[in-house]
């Protein structure tokens, strides 16, 4: 007995020192002076391939583009959402059913002109609609607001002249095409507009009883800088990507025909959701297409985009935005096609 558990003891000692010099025992793959080398130079060779290829003439370009769309259109970014902070912590939603006619007709053109002093981000107008609306003010009058503040208001229109350098009439086109649009679509809400299509919804902003207006100006400067300043920078990308990836036979398909460089642009601009402080550089660094597609990409990103549709459903309710987006971007493409054949 006791030699049998002496024998069981050497064998089980045997065992263990084969194992321990056995590189190959369980918890070790075999390969795992592979892994290790793996490990150590793959990062080493993907580093020096992309370095190698950042540096390509086309990669060159495209860093150039996506920057100097990024850097030219920061500032203005950085002002405008700024002011939009300041007029939701500071100014009352009374102000604006004050000076409002109380006509319906009358009231619209006067909230579309107050477009032009009133600075606000796309993504600001939406929820300041809703709370007019619930204030009494007029649903046209609203929605003409709502798409006139952050396509013509000062900070928007100087974005604009400082892209497009020497060319006021683009400024002017800009601001008759998107006031004009405006107003058309607060009009034809009175015209044609039902009430069962607007299912407002309560939400508050602006500035809350006993709260602190300068917290509620950071917070919604913050909230507001960096949400649409995610946006410049995918559009600055696209952008970029768009110059340099897309064939000049492509760009020339589209540009080579009025109507059509016009209908690409305006989908682009819906796609793209670039913020209305910076789309004008996007535009501008679209130098293939004609001034009046350029203009239309800037007269419809402001009023209809992917994230404004998305607002206007989970505000309004999804029957209004499909058909308010669609009518809008229609009248969008109509009045950059009549103002800029005029004008450009």
């Amino acid at each position: 007995m006791q030699r049998t558990e002496e024998r069981a003891g050497e064998a089980e000692a045997t065992d263990a020192d084969r194992t321990a010099g056995d590189d190959t025992a369980p918890g070790w793959p075999r390969f795992w002076p592979l892994l290790l080398l793996g490990a150590a130079t793959v990062p080493g060779v993907v580093l020096y391939l992309g370095g190698r290829w950042m540096e390509t003439p086309a990669m060159q370009a495209w860093r150039t583009v996506c920057l100097a769309v990024t850097v030219q259109a920061l500032p203005f970014l950085l002002l405008g959402t700024a002011l939009s902070g300041a007029i939701n912590a500071f100014v009352p939603a009374e102000v604006f059913s004050r000076v409002l006619p109380r006509r319906p007709v009358l009231a619209v053109p006067v909230a579309g002109a107050a477009g032009v002093v009133l600075p606000g981000c796309e993504c600001a107008s939406v929820p300041v609609a809703n709370r007019l609306i619930g204030r009494g003010v007029t649903p046209a009058a609203a929605f003409a607001f709502l798409l006139s503040a952050p396509a013509i208001n000062p900070v928007v229109l100087t974005a604009t002249a400082v892209a497009f350098p020497g060319h006021p009439a683009m400024v002017a086109a800009r601001l008759l095409a998107s006031l004009g649009t405006a107003l058309v679509m607060g009009w034809l809400w009175l015209w044609l507009g039902r009430a069962e299509w607007l299912r407002p919804v309560a939400r508050h902003r602006g500035h809350q009883a006993g709260g602190s207006r300068w917290q509620e100006f950071r917070v919604g400067f913050q909230h507001d800088f960096l949400h649409a300043g995610g946006f410049l920078v995918v559009g600055a990308m696209a952008a970029a990507t768009f110059n340099v990836a897309v064939p000049p036979s492509v760009v020339d398909t589209f540009s080579g025909s009025p109507w059509l460089s016009v209908l690409f642009l305006a989908g682009l601009a819906i796609v793209l959701a670039v913020c209305s402080e910076a789309d004008a550089f996007v535009a501008a660094s679209l130098s293939g297409f004609s001034p009046v597609a350029r203009l239309t990409f800037m007269v419809v990103g402001p009023m209809v985009d992917l994230k404004l549709i998305a607002l206007q459903a989970g505000t309004f309710g999804r029957a209004f935005a499909i058909r308010f987006s669609a009518a809008t971007v229609v009248v969008a493409v109509l009045s950059s096609a009549l103002i800029g054949g005029a004008l450009l």
